[in-house]
């Protein structure tokens, strides 16, 4: 897995904004983040150059334009909340997956539905050469 770089919660917002967006205009990121979370366009383009900095965002001139630049996610949402997942697990859990679930499940009762959606998930997922893993 290539090294994700680490994002504040507001740079989250604005990766957000990318990732629904690719190829965005700093004037709509900076529209959407006003909007949505009161921003002013400073702080927005100041995150925007941060994120540029970081590698999580690349910024490129829109074709044919000499001012307007386009924003764009270089680490896609996959990758992001996969690495932030694992990231969470070592830290609170030494990587450990059973009393991760065992504590998420704790307050919360799952539907029959849910129940086997996850077998099925956990099933597609058993190592090769456990029991019960179908070759």
């Amino acid at each position: 897995m290539k090294q994700i770089p680490s994002v504040t919660d507001a740079e989250l917002e604005i990766m957000r904004v990318l990732w629904a967006n690719p190829d965005c205009p700093s004037s709509e990121v900076v529209k959407q983040l006003a909007d949505k979370m009161g921003w002013s366009p400073n702080t927005t383009r100041t995150l925007l150059n941060r994120l540029v900095q970081k590698e999580a965002a690349g910024a490129k001139l829109e074709e044919g334009s000499k001012r307007t630049q386009l924003y764009y996610p270089i680490i896609s949402e996959q990758e992001f909340l996969l690495s932030e997942t694992t990231s969470f697990m070592k830290k609170l859990y030494g990587g450990a997956l059973k009393p991760m679930l065992a504590n998420l499940l704790k307050d919360r009762k799952l539907n029959a539905q849910e129940v086997e959606d996850l077998k099925a998930l956990f099933d597609e997922n058993r190592s090769v050469g456990e029991p019960g893993k179908e070759r």
